[in-house]
């Protein structure tokens, strides 16, 4: 299989020319991060994604994991040792808070150097993935001595992290919760429940592992308030503060999955010989709006392995393209060339690329936002980003994950048949790549929250003041007026996000059922009209290279191809799916069921 190079220069030109990075290193709180610094953190993560996860991949994806009779699950050959390698490097840590081990760097700067773990071994990824998430919720929730408990070895990959939500009965019904959590007279509480689902619920990678879990402790209201979070350790610790006797959690199942075989998906048994020690995280029935915390940093980071994976799978497509000897030049006629001179596979190709940077430029903005709402002592700056990452949080994890994972199908049709049997690779990213619009919430779940919670609620001023950008945008394009095909095209995907969300806002008084019909056409303008956006942002900034004479002029002038040809492509799809939520809605919520 083809080694893996990470996308180093469309990194650092969508770093400093769109995301914002040169900026965010002059506040005080990321004083350090120089454009050198940045360069080494890139170089030295492509070189442990290429040199370490990349070769065991393949392996974790044949071997899987397995469960013992005694509870034990076993992960594949080479994963312990690279998993020992990853914390000795300090990459888990690679933003938290300096007081906890951290390195305190930007959002911003983690998330190439995710999109490079994904893009190599997403199944090995999703364990530090959940420790990061999981030191959000402690720092911002639990109390300083859970704190000073628990942190700092979930900051350094010493322990292990998991979060428990889903049950047998429930699904993404949380408020059918069942686990209960019972009081103690030492101020901890006893759990009885059981969860499924559970990436890395059981393994012996780390030693121990930190389990969230929602349960309900008594007399607590129905439904979602009345669930609480609690912190529930595979293993006590003793006095010295190191995992001592072994808690009242078991793992009594994994799954035998589609994909992301490496990775252990457990059902996690707690309570069943007396109860499972466990303590409360932040305050009673509110676990879930604490909860939360986790899960919108890990949408964000499900949102990175869209291009994670479909870089990989392009990567994979690119070099079979080149090599593989079929058929004749469609431009010169010569015979024995490789496929690549075929004008559809060049297309697929050119369309994996161009919608692999559409979905990088997004998200490597987006964490800019996080930064920027963090650390920007302008305050109505900072708000502004607060206001736009709510608002396109749905969007980074369902788009990118819905066209992650098409463009890693596309990237079968560009094999062949070569691509349909297991010996090429190319399928594995298929397969793994199918979980990323399920979990941490379907594109259906993530739609709801874009339509009912972010515009419907507020009656869509964050959405009216992005489409305002837009427009801006839209102008500067037009002052330019060699892109004047890439304006005519956001300002018909502007056009449509507004004339669309107008219909959203009124229908939604009115007739709710109609609107979440069409909820998940509409994520998918949005993201669409987002692409067009954020790719006419990366045009401009190619064009000011061109200008000033400033970087490889070949490159630049790829890069604004490259945008025109998603402009002509990509960018009219949004006027169907418009249609698409205004329309078609009434047709779903009025089709007879016997007749599905």
């Amino acid at each position: 299989m083809t080694d893996y190079a990470a996308p180093l220069r469309d990194m650092h030109f969508i770093l400093h020319e769109l995301a914002g990075l040169d900026a965010i290193g002059t506040f005080p709180a990321f004083a350090d991060v120089t454009p050198d610094v940045v360069e080494a953190i890139l170089a030295e993560a492509e070189k442990f994604a290429a040199g370490v996860l990349a070769p065991i991949n393949a392996t974790g994806d044949r071997e899987g994991c397995r469960l013992d009779d005694k509870g034990r699950v076993a992960c594949a050959e080479g994963w312990k040792e690279a998993w020992d390698r990853f914390v000795e490097a300090g990459w888990v840590g690679l933003s938290a808070p300096t007081e906890f081990g951290g390195q305190g760097l930007p959002k911003l700067v983690s998330t190439p150097v995710w999109e490079m773990w994904f893009s190599t071994n997403m199944a090995f990824a999703m364990l530090p993935q959940l420790n990061v998430s999981q030191a959000e919720v402690l720092r911002i929730a639990a109390s300083d001595q859970l704190k000073r408990t628990w942190l700092p070895r979930i900051v350094s990959g010493e322990w292990g992290s998991t979060m428990n939500l889903t049950e047998p009965q429930a699904g993404s019904d949380l408020a059918a919760t069942r686990t209960r959590a019972e009081p103690a007279a030492d101020g901890t509480y006893r759990l009885f429940g059981q969860k499924i689902f559970i990436s890395y619920g059981e393994h012996e990678l780390t030693s121990n592992i930190v389990h969230l879990v929602l349960a309900r402790v008594p007399d607590a209201p129905s439904g979602v308030k009345g669930l609480s979070l609690f912190l529930v350790p595979k293993y006590l610790l003793d006095a010295d503060g190191n995992p001592g006797a072994r808690n009242d959690v078991h793992c009594i199942a994994i799954e035998h999955k589609l994909g992301i075989h490496g990775s252990p998906t457990c059902t996690m048994s707690y309570g069943e010989v007396g109860g499972a020690v466990g303590y409360l995280v932040g305050e009673a029935n509110r676990g879930l709006e604490t909860m939360f915390i986790m899960m919108n940093e890990a949408r964000f980071g499900v949102g990175v392995q869209g291009p994670g994976l479909a870089e990989r799978a392009y990567q994979l497509a690119r070099a079979y393209a080149r090599e593989r000897v079929q058929g004749r030049d469609a431009v010169t006629g010569e015979a024995g060339k490789p496929i690549l001179c075929h004008p559809d596979v060049k297309r697929m190709l050119l369309s994996m690329r161009a919608r692999v940077m559409a979905m990088r430029a997004l998200l490597y903005t987006a964490a800019g936002w996080f930064d920027m709402a963090h650390a920007n002592p302008d305050r109505a700056v900072a708000g502004k980003c607060r206001r736009y990452i709510d608002l396109l949080m749905p969007v980074a994890k369902g788009w990118c994950t819905e066209v992650g994972q098409q463009v890693c199908w596309d990237a079968i049709q560009v094999f062949g048949g070569m691509g349909f049997v297991e010996e090429t690779g190319i399928a594995q990213f298929a397969r793994d790549s199918r979980i990323t619009t399920i979990y941490e919430g379907t594109t259906g779940i993530q739609a709801n929250d874009l339509v009912g919670r972010k515009i419907l609620r507020e009656g869509g001023e964050t959405l009216k003041e992005l489409i305002a950008e837009l427009r801006a945008a839209v102008l500067e394009l037009r002052l330019a007026g060699e892109l004047s095909v890439i304006a005519d095209a956001l300002a018909a995907n502007v056009a449509t996000l507004e004339r669309t969300a107008d219909w959203v806002l009124t229908t939604g008084k009115t007739d709710l059922a109609q609107v979440l019909a069409g909820a998940v056409p509409f994520l998918k303008l949005l993201g669409a009209v987002c692409a067009t956006w954020q790719m006419a942002r990366l045009a401009l900034a190619a064009r000011r290279g061109l200008k000033t004479a400033e970087g490889d002029a070949a490159y630049l002038t790829s890069l604004i191809e490259l945008v025109r040809f998603h402009a002509l492509t990509f960018a009219p799809e949004a006027e169907a799916l418009g249609v698409a939520v205004r329309e078609a809605g009434q047709s779903v919520i009025a089709f007879d069921d016997a007749f599905l």
